[in-house]
């Protein structure tokens, strides 16, 4: 197993997905629902407190399959970056992080992938959250 990427402002070296898996092969690593959101939240623990703390007004949801029409999805951020939140920012429903448990799945051939795989993709997802975009985020490693 590679070592976890460090999450916060230090960033470890580049980390490649392996190519997607048809849907229809099923997923290589199987894990429960419960099993695959315990991985969810202990990435969401190796998130440092301080910022943590930072996020504000969003919610992660776990799913098993993404939309249709990006079957090779594994995880969606949905919402207002906080970089670009102003005074209009109040009464809104929350940004909404959804995490895609087959297709991260079909990825994983064992158990430390998963874990790899779903701690980049919480911190791809959260990354998006605090304004990073997909361009930023593959020069740092975490594409």
């Amino acid at each position: 197993m590679s070592p976890p990427h460090p999450v916060g402002n230090t960033f470890g070296t580049p980390h490649p997905h392996p190519p997607p898996r048809p849907r229809d092969t099923g997923p290589v690593l199987e894990l429960t629902e419960a099993e695959f959101e315990e991985l969810v939240s202990e990435a969401i623990d190796e998130i440092p407190p301080e910022l943590a703390a930072m996020m504000d007004n969003v919610v992660i949801l776990v799913e098993d399959e993404a939309p249709d029409d990006s079957p090779e999805l594994l995880g969606l951020y949905e919402g207002t970056p906080l970089t670009e939140r102003g005074e209009w920012y109040t009464g809104v429903l929350p940004d909404t992080i959804r995490l895609f448990r087959l297709p991260i799945l079909r990825l994983c051939e064992s158990p430390e992938d998963a874990v790899e795989e779903v701690l980049v993709t919480v911190v791809h997802e959260v990354a998006h959250h605090f304004g990073i975009d997909d361009d930023r985020l593959h020069e740092l490693g975490w594409s």
